[in-house]
C-alpha cells in the first residue's frame, strides 16, 4: 500500500532523517510516536512531496510519489493531511472549509467563484455525517470550537477520498477529553473505509490507546516498529532518551510489582 524506502533529509549538518524503511497497509491506523525534533513532520513532509528528501522514495498504490514539488491538483489526491492547527478558513462555511478538499476535482474558474457540482456537495455533507457535524455545515469556522474545527479538517481529509491520510500532532492543542474525541473519530474512520492513517503524536498514552501499530523514532531513526502490546517503558526510554518519568509505568498499565520491561500480553497472559 505505502511504501517508504531508505527515506534520508538532512538540515546542513544535522541528520532529521537516517534511511527509514517503512510499509503501511490499507486501513491501517499507525501512530508515529517521538520527541519534538525525533523528525516525524519531515517524515509526513517526504511522504506528500513537500519535502525533497536527499534518498529513498516513497510509493503508494505502486505510484512513486513526486519529491520536492507540490506537483498537480490531482497528483496530490491520494494523500490528505490534517494539521496541529486545523488550518480552515475562518470566514468561510463549515461546509465550504471541507469542500475545499474537493478543489482537486473542478476547473479552476469554479473553485474561484466557489462552485461545486451537486456530487461534491452531498460527498462533504457525508463526511461532516461521519464526525458528527453535519447539523454545524452553515456556520463559519470561527463559530466552531477547537475540537469541533478539528473533526472539519479530519472531513475535509476524508472528503479528497484519499488512500492516506497524514495527521501532524493533530490532537496538541487539545485538552485531553476532546483529545480522545478526536482520535476516536480518525481511527474509525480508518477501520472502516480502508484508508492508512499515519498519524505523529508525542503522547504514549494516546498511543496505546488508539494506535494499531508504533513506530518509534528517536533521533531520527526507528527504534521500534510494533502493537501496543510490546510497547515496554525500555523502548519508551530508548524513543525519549533521558527521560525520567514514574508514570510510564501506569500509562503502559503495569502492576507495581512486574518488571518495567516485560511487554503488555505477557502481563495480560499472567
Amino acid at each position: 500500500m505505502i511504501e517508504i524506502r531508505g527515506l534520508a533529509k538532512s538540515f546542513g549538518d544535522r541528520k532529521v532523517l537516517r534511511e527509514v524503511n517503512l510499509s503501511v497497509r490499507a486501513g491501517e491506523f499507525l501512530v508515529v510516536l517521538g520527541p519534538s525534533g525525533a523528525g516525524k513532520s519531515t517524515l509526513l513532509r517526504c511522504v506528500n512531496g513537500l519535502l525533497r528528501p536527499d534518498g529513498g522514495e516513497v510509493v503508494i498504490d505502486g505510484k512513486p510519489v513526486r519529491m520536492g514539488t507540490l506537483g498537480r491538483r490531482d497528483e496530490r489526491r491520494p494523500i490528505a493531511m490534517i494539521f496541529q492547527h486545523h488550518n480552515l478558513v475562518k470566514r468561510l462555511t463549515v461546509l465550504k472549509n471541507v469542500l475545499v478538499g474537493r478543489l482537486s476535482g473542478i476547473s479552476s474558474l469554479l473553485a474561484l467563484a466557489q462552485v461545486f457540482p451537486r456530487r461534491d456537495v452531498e460527498i462533504a455533507l457525508a463526511c461532516l455525517r461521519r464526525v458528527e457535524l453535519e447539523h454545524k455545515a452553515r456556520v463559519r469556522g470561527d463559530q466552531i470550537s477547537g475540537g469541533e474545527q478539528q473533526r472539519v479538517g479530519i472531513a475535509r481529509a476524508l472528503a479528497q477520498e484519499p488512500a492516506v491520510i497524514l495527521a501532524d500532532e493533530p490532537v496538541a492543542s487539545l485538552d485531553p477529553k476532546t483529545a480522545r474525541i478526536v482520535l476516536g473519530y480518525l481511527e474509525r474512520i480508518c477501520r472502516e473505509t480502508g484508508i492508512a492513517v499515519i498519524c505523529n503524536l508525542h503522547q504514549v498514552d494516546y498511543a496505546v490507546e488508539f494506535g494499531e501499530r508504533i513506530v518509534g523514532l528517536s533521533g531520527g531513526a526507528i527504534v521500534f516498529d510494533g502493537p501496543p502490546a510490546r510497547l515496554t517503558a525500555d523502548v519508551v526510554h530508548r524513543i525519549y532518551p533521558g527521560l525520567e518519568d514514574p508514570g510510564i509505568a501506569r500509562v503502559l498499565k503495569l502492576p507495581a510489582d512486574v518488571p518495567l520491561a516485560t511487554p503488555l500480553q505477557a502481563v495480560a497472559g499472567a
